[in-house]
């Protein structure tokens, strides 16, 4: 299949894979839970089978990505090691084990004349997903979208091309070997950017792009597209901690949001500091000892000599990298009015032990995810108990926050008569 389509032309190309994927969608809309979970349950036991090539497939990413000159964040978004493989098929059977949303009643009515209307989710249909790095996307998309009834037309970016390519055909020989088809998991067999622009003019082909990438990824997404699209904007997360915070929580929070990972989308990029907390110092220092650069106002830098001045543009950026600005904020209502100005609406935190002010910034603050006393890399779906998640909305249209097996699915009136004939 890939060689011959490899040499058409990027919309013929795209079409084509559009008619394989609506078609497998089609199949796949018949099939009940059990079938589809049984498929996946054996495209997972097809990934181990495959471990070496993928792990070899991989290495050989990860020496180009270094040739090239990739940062440490995006070698890190890159890499799979066994322990992330393991977690990544791991992924796969979790979503064969949720409760499948297809079929599920939203709502029922029953008229005054009689009609019964019921509210049923079905899937969408045939989904493109666009993405960078992280080849892990290849099998959670994959598996969120055979669950969910769909099929998927996968983009992956190039520095991952070996990896996709070998994720990909394990997952359907494991499909195909269950009943499932094939083509129910496709992967766009070109690096040719011209695909990427075949797929956003593909109406009627694809029914919704899902962009996961950085700024400059997104933002063509979203100029150029015919088709509707599912935004998954950068993760400019904040922690706000507040006066009345449990300095040890604090610190700990703070590392742990910086530092655990942080080229991930849900890592902190701004620490706001009450200037009524008594206690900011060990803060700073707990980061500065885990290797990260602080970068801040002038109070920040009053409180210990590692922090660098801020610029207009520190506040505004997406490091992905072991950097994180900082600033001195007054009160709840400070904090609220600086991520109002910076934040992406993505994940943004609060640490305090007042209730009222915990309330007050998960009330105000509009944000995809908003949380209290947690870390901000908790802004995942797997962490979400949603099994995976094919990426974080920022939007406000449809679905919010990590989107997984529901947030793929969109609904139909079915309407039950006896008969009847509208007067």
């Amino acid at each position: 299949m890939t060689d011959t389509l490899t040499e058409t032309n990027p919309e013929t190309l795209i079409a084509e894979l559009g008619a394989r994927a609506r078609a497998a969608s089609n199949r796949l809309a018949q099939m009940d839970s059990a079938a589809k979970a049984a498929a996946l349950r054996s495209a997972a036991r097809a990934l181990r089978a495959a471990e070496a090539e993928i792990l070899e497939a991989n290495a050989e990413d990860m020496k180009a990505a270094e040739a090239r000159g990739l940062s440490g964040a995006l070698l890190d978004r890159l890499k799979l090691d066994p322990k992330r493989f393991e977690g990544m098929v791991a992924g796969v059977e979790a979503i064969a084990g949720l409760d499948d949303p297809v079929g599920g009643v939203i709502s029922e009515d029953k008229r005054p004349n009689g009609l019964v209307l019921r509210r049923v989710r079905v899937p969408i249909g045939v989904i493109g997903i666009i993405y960078e790095s992280r080849p892990n996307v290849t099998a959670d998309a994959g598996a969120l979208c055979v669950m969910s009834g769909n099929a998927a037309v996968l983009r992956g970016g190039s520095e991952a091309v070996h990896s996709n390519r070998a994720i990909r055909e394990a997952m359907a020989e494991g499909l195909e070997a269950a009943g499932v088809p094939g083509d129910a998991v496709q992967l766009v067999p070109t690096q040719d950017r011209a695909a990427v622009g075949a797929m956003l003019k593909a109406d009627g082909v694809i029914d919704l792009i899902v962009p996961r990438g950085g700024k400059s990824l997104v933002a063509r997404v979203q100029q150029d597209a015919r088709v509707p699209v599912l935004a998954h904007l950068d993760g400019m997360n904040h922690t706000y901690v507040d006066a009345k915070a449990d300095p040890a929580m604090a610190k700990e929070i703070a590392v742990n949001a910086k530092m655990r990972r942080t080229g991930i989308c849900g890592a902190m990029e701004t620490l706001l500091i009450d200037s009524k907390f008594a206690d900011p110092k060990p803060i700073l220092s707990a980061l500065v000892e885990a290797g990260c650069a602080l970068r801040g106002d002038a109070d920040a830098q009053a409180l210990d000599a590692h922090v660098e001045p801020a610029t207009d543009e520190d506040w505004d950026t997406e490091y992905l990298d072991a950097v994180l600005a900082v600033k001195r904020v007054d009160g709840v209502d400070g904090a609220m009015e600086h991520i109002a100005r910076h934040s992406s609406h993505h994940t943004d935190a609060i640490v305090t032990e007042d209730a009222a002010t915990a309330e007050k910034f998960l009330n105000g603050v509009d944000s995809a995810i908003v949380m209290w006393n947690a870390s901000s890399q908790f802004a995942d779906g797997g962490e979400f108990g949603l099994g995976a998640e094919i990426g974080i909305s920022t939007g406000r249209l449809h679905a919010r926050g990590p989107v997984a097996l529901e947030g793929l699915t969109t609904y139909k009136w079915i309407v039950h008569g006896t008969g009847q004939t509208r007067p």
